[in-house]
């Protein structure tokens, strides 16, 4: 199985509190969403700690609605926080979110690792479908909490 990566920054021009209140809640996914995606939160554990379960509803290429459940793994608030796919599209998804308070403002940091099913058509997927999408998920984000928060890449 490959393990591909992607990564996403910026800083924004709040305080590490006010940027842990808003990420660690899940409730807030759904705003730097892209709505393309039909993104809805169908069930969720109460407020983020270790072991946590979220289910979502989110439709990631096209019409088709999959159901998507994560654990939240790890949390070192206000510091990071990790949520893990236990049931979805990926074979894998292991997302990190990181946060530091720099001088110009909250350095956000998304490092994910995730690998497809689908065997040997999963590279040919991933660069034709998966990749472009996901990339254009971590865009939207990036620029909707710019706009929100201010700050810059």
């Amino acid at each position: 199985m490959k393990i591909y990566t992607l990564e996403s920054e910026c800083i924004l021009a709040i305080d590490l509190k006010t940027g842990w209140e808003f990420f660690s809640d899940p409730a807030n996914l759904e705003r730097i969403t892209p709505p393309s995606l039909g993104f809805a939160i169908t069930g969720q554990d109460g407020p983020m700690y270790p072991g946590a379960i979220i289910t979502y509803r989110v439709r990631p290429f096209g019409r088709i609605p999959v159901r998507w459940v994560t654990e939240i793994t790890h949390v070192q608030e206000p510091h990071y926080f990790v949520d893990e796919q236990r049931f979805g599209p990926y074979a894998l998804w292991h997302h990190k979110h990181f946060f530091l308070e720099t001088a110009e403002g909250l350095h956000c940091r998304d490092l994910i690792h995730y690998a497809l099913p689908g065997g040997p058509l999963g590279p040919w997927v991933h660069s034709w479908l998966v990749r472009p999408r996901l990339k254009e998920i971590f865009d939207f984000r990036r620029k909707t909490l710019l706009e929100m928060f201010g700050g810059h890449d």
